[in-house]
């Protein structure tokens, strides 16, 4: 077989210049830490690489996402543990008004106190986190979801709030709206509330009742008329319900339910018992401090919207604990996934890594290896391309 001396020549070039390459890429690879620098270099190995990019940069937004919900609903429970503190005082302030011995300047003091906690509830409702969102506006948290005039207090909020992403498979609300922790509260006992005329004269009040039966109670508006003073009857809309004899405290029990009738009450006094509603916290404060600035309530009719407040004020108290309940139970989700994530993370950077990252102490043999080769070939070719067919001849 002959070689042209072209034909060697290219030959050694090309072996020389793959050597060359291939040392230029372990250099590259030793200098970036990669071994996988472009789809060419490995095509499938990319593939993976890429594919295990995106779920790390998932993982990662998920936490990110986590921690910023976390931390607004530390600064939700924080409100609420405000409101509540608000709402016990409220609560004690009712308690030391509902005393027959007080003066009406004296109740009247209370209610100042009163408004001053109207507001301070309205505050907390309209807290901000340190962006400036409002934290009871639902997904519309660049409005501010309470606004006060006079005693009353009107929502303007959205009726639902952001869903967050934690994880691949789980979404929790980022809040709660300001209609769920301020307005919606059980007016009464949560079943019914009780009331006493307007045009009672004698001095007998009756408690917020409970139910003794949920499933003896039917829904309606019952009437309790006291035809003497130690005789009453309930009516609802289809007639008389009970009747009965009364002494003070009496109780007073019918379809599934039962209430305490104190003091005198005259000949033709009555009292309503009606399905509760729900009731703001807002109105709840307010119409004590109404009830407590009135000059015309009787101490019969006095006691009764206290008994009531009471028992709005305790319901109201409930309904916050719950939230709070709700948002520890969030806040410790997002912990949880993210005690996940984080070792996801690091399996998928570990697996990147393998896929990836360059082996120093091989890459090190290997470009020694190359530098020596192509060491070789370069003094291969300079020695044989001296070669001449005059070097044989005598």
């Amino acid at each position: 077989m002959r070689i042209s001396t072209v034909g060697f020549q290219n030959d050694a070039v090309a072996q020389m210049q793959a050597l060359e390459s291939a040392i230029a890429k372990t250099q590259s690879e030793l200098s970036t830490g990669l071994q996988i620098q472009n789809a060419a270099d490995n095509p499938t190995g990319m593939a993976q690489v890429n594919e295990l990019n995106v779920q790390l940069s998932a993982s990662q937004q998920y936490v990110t996402n986590g921690n910023a919900a976390s931390a607004n609903m530390k600064l939700e429970e924080q409100a609420l543990t405000q409101a509540t503190t608000v709402l016990q005082s409220a609560q004690d302030l009712a308690v030391q008004a509902n005393n027959s011995s007080l003066s009406a300047s004296e109740r009247q003091n209370i209610a100042a106190q009163l408004q001053q906690q109207l507001q301070e509830l309205v505050g907390i409702a309209n807290s901000t986190d340190s962006n400036g969102n409002y934290l009871f506006a639902g997904y519309a948290s660049s409005t501010q979801p309470f606004a006060q005039a006079g005693n009353s207090v009107s929502y303007t909020g959205a009726d639902a709030v952001n869903q967050i992403q934690i994880s691949a498979n789980q979404r929790i609300s980022a809040g709660d709206t300001g209609a769920s922790v301020f307005m919606n509260n059980p007016a009464g006992n949560g079943t019914f509330t009780t009331a006493a005329a307007s045009t009672n004269t004698g001095t007998g009040s009756i408690d917020a009742g409970s139910v003794t039966s949920p499933a003896a109670w039917v829904p309606g508006t019952y009437t309790i008329s006291f035809t003497s003073p130690t005789a009453y009857q309930v009516t609802n809309s289809a007639g008389v319900v009970t009747s009965g004899t009364y002494t003070s405290p009496g109780t007073i029990a019918f379809d599934g339910v039962q209430v305490t009738v104190s003091g005198a009450p005259a000949a033709g006094d009555s009292f309503t018992v009606a399905p509760a509603g729900n009731a703001s916290v807002f109105s709840t404060v307010s119409n004590l401090i109404t009830t407590l600035n009135s000059t015309t309530l009787n101490q019969g009719q006095m006691t009764t919207a206290i008994n009531g407040a009471l028992e709005q004020l305790g319901g109201a108290i409930t309904n916050m604990d719950n939230v709070q309940a709700s948002v520890g139970a969030r806040i410790d989700a997002i912990n949880s996934s993210q005690s996940t994530a984080q070792s996801e993370q690091t399996d998928l950077q570990s697996s990147i890594s393998q896929l990836s990252n360059v082996d120093y102490t091989a890459a090190t043999t290997q470009l020694s290896t190359e530098e020596v080769g192509l060491q070789a070939a370069q003094e291969s070719y300079a020695s044989l391309a001296k070669l001449s067919l005059f070097n044989f001849l005598d």
